[in-house]
């Protein structure tokens, strides 16, 4: 029994020095993990750390008075214009037609749009469906040629690391094809630009309001936009301002909760603008009929 005793405080004092080293051990591999994911997060590319967020799932606390609004709505009948087999094939069939002429065009023409046509163009990508009809979308359109040239610095600077770092080899090889550079004279000669922020959520005066499906959402929207560009003669290139984001922001004076999703330079083409001669997958590689 006294030999137990005189061994306790022993025993205790390694067990003390195991559990230490085994925190410390723990510790370092945390740290260790950490810091591998930072790096692959960061090697990653694509990751822009302002458009992450938590909220395409999360519940938010709605308000009673967003409830209410939801209860009060009213459906009510819908008869949309119906065709003909010959007139739905013939229709189809058109606009497939003038939607395989888009493409991406990075030489611009320094004529202007008129106002009109931009406004519905902006109407019309509104009409896109949304996550509980939350529309959790901003077009911010920009004509001003300093702001333009701001912006077109901001995207310049930041492409430029994504063609030497961020992207890897790989890309830059992919890329190349198209051939194009961080350099975007575009964004100062396309008489607009049209930046499409997603919502994260609504800010109300009662507090937040989710949007659900929010990039989802917008980038619906987007397409729809295109379409809407193409039918009326005009042109554009998607831009992925890769984390241009918070200083954009910056300059527009946009909220928080609005993350930059696209950005379009849009106009008429540019006298002898040239596009590359890629083709497009038939319909048997992009569709399984069942």
């Amino acid at each position: 029994m006294a030999l137990f005793s005189s061994l306790t405080p022993v025993i205790v004092a390694v067990i003390c020095i195991c559990l230490a080293a085994l925190w410390r051990d723990k510790r370092k591999a945390t740290g260790e993990r950490k810091v591998k994911t930072e790096e692959r997060v960061s090697s990653r590319p694509w990751v822009d750390d302002d458009l992450r967020d938590e909220t395409e799932l999360s519940v938010e606390e709605n308000t009673s008075e967003c409830l209410e609004k939801d209860v009060e709505v009213q459906h009510i009948l819908y008869s949309p214009k119906r065709y003909s087999e010959d007139e739905m094939i013939c229709r189809a069939n058109g606009f497939y037609q003038l939607m395989n002429e888009r493409r991406s065009v990075r030489f611009f023409s320094e004529e202007m749009v008129p106002r009109e046509v931009i406004d519905s163009i902006i109407r019309t990508a509104g009409t896109a469906p949304s996550g509980a009809h939350t529309e959790p979308w901003t077009f911010v359109v920009i004509q001003d040629p300093e702001i333009k040239h701001q912006i077109r610095e901001i995207i310049e600077e930041e492409e430029e690391i994504n063609y030497k770092k961020r992207m890897g080899k790989t890309w830059v090889a992919d890329i190349k094809q198209v051939r194009t550079n961080w350099i975007k004279d575009y964004l100062d000669t396309a008489p607009y630009l049209i930046l499409i922020f997603k919502q994260t959520y609504g800010i109300l005066p009662t507090g937040k309001k989710t949007h659900y499906y929010n990039e989802i959402s917008v980038s619906i929207s987007c397409g729809i936009l295109l379409a809407a560009l193409q039918n009326a003669g005009l042109v554009t290139v998607t831009t992925t301002p890769l984390n241009c984001g918070p200083r954009v922001r910056i300059i527009l004076r946009r909220p928080v909760n609005e993350k930059l999703l696209l950005l379009l330079p849009v106009g008429y083409p540019a006298k002898g603008a040239t596009v590359p001669g890629f083709t497009r997958k038939p319909l048997d590689e992009i569709m399984v009929f069942v």
